[in-house]
């Protein structure tokens, strides 16, 4: 009878087993499958940079973190620059996360926003107060802004440090690391969470951190903070600030961002996405030395548009 009563107890065993199997051979047919696929990635990659040839662009492999293709991949691993508004669902979800933010917490903008000399006005269309979903959608800075008065000294970088975003990838030779400065005063923390001051990073340790968020979307799929960023990204990417992104047809979370370099007040644009959104595979960085957020996701439109991958 004993042996009878562990029956149940082994089948289920069995079945877990042949669900792993399954996941893993599933894995590691879908790596195989973007490896034989990354000439056309590359090609695709070329072509897209035809139009903007000092574009700096990044495909990660979502499972493996594998370099699918680049473009000026030397000057990318070496080009430190202000990441602007692409921090924002980094941050917001690892505090979400840990129950220090209420997405349901709303907080209204005036569309004016200058802090420590910075003019940081939204570009969004005016709005009724913006919960985190929306604030996403719209990058509102004041919306941002308010998250980082909740930061005590020493918190942004131990948000930031798991992602990746503040170490070499080792995806590339003579990689430069990321320069941060912790911040020590609201408006520093502020400066620092809108991507303005206080830290420079590589497009290749972007994409290495959009990469975290993703796994993390996935693994927590059913919690409120995976969901809220995860419909932010969305949101932004159909029809928010990133809109451009998805004009190629395949569905992505992405976010843009803009800033000023340190030399000049020359403007250098960003998106950071994750596609297709559905059923993630890669994870796309494009850096503009000049230029603004959307002009980045124009870019990563027209890439995702020839891209091979699933659309709806």
């Amino acid at each position: 009878m004993q042996y009878r009563s562990l029956i149940p107890h082994t089948l289920w065993v069995r079945g877990m087993l042949r669900s792993a199997i399954a996941a893993a051979a599933v894995a590691v047919m879908s790596a195989a499958c973007l490896r034989a696929q990354e000439p056309v990635w590359e090609s695709i990659i070329e072509q897209t940079a035809h139009a903007e040839p000092e574009a700096r662009i990044v495909v990660l492999d979502l499972r493996t973190g594998r370099l699918v293709a680049a473009h000026r991949l030397d000057e990318t691993a070496r080009t430190l620059a202000a990441p602007g508004s692409t921090l924002k669902p980094l941050v917001l979800y690892s505090l979400m996360a840990a129950g220090r933010w209420k997405p349901e917490r709303r907080v209204s903008c005036s569309r004016h926003l200058t802090i420590d000399g910075h003019r940081l006005d939204c570009t969004h269309p005016p709005a009724p107060p913006f919960d985190a979903r929306e604030a996403l959608t719209w990058s509102c800075n004041s919306y941002f802004a308010e998250v980082a008065r909740t930061l005590k000294l020493g918190d942004l970088g131990q948000l930031l440090r798991p992602t990746g975003l503040l170490d070499v990838t080792g995806l590339a030779r003579e990689e430069a690391t990321a320069e941060f400065r912790e911040p020590h005063a609201v408006d520093d923390a502020q400066l620092a969470l809108l991507g303005v001051e206080g830290v420079r990073v590589t497009p290749l340790e972007l994409a290495a951190a959009y990469r975290w968020l993703a796994l993390a979307l996935a693994a927590h799929s059913g919690t409120e903070a995976s969901q809220v960023v995860r419909a932010g990204l969305q949101d932004s990417a159909s029809f928010g600030m990133a809109g451009q992104a998805s004009l190629g047809g395949v569905p992505v979370l992405g976010k843009t961002g803009t800033a000023e370099g340190t030399a000049s007040s020359r403007t250098h644009g960003w998106f950071a996405g994750i596609a297709p959104a559905g059923k993630p595979q890669v994870v796309v960085v494009v850096y503009l030395p000049a230029g603004r957020g959307a002009d980045a996701a124009r870019v990563a439109g027209e890439l995702l548009a020839h891209a091979p991958l699933e659309r709806p």
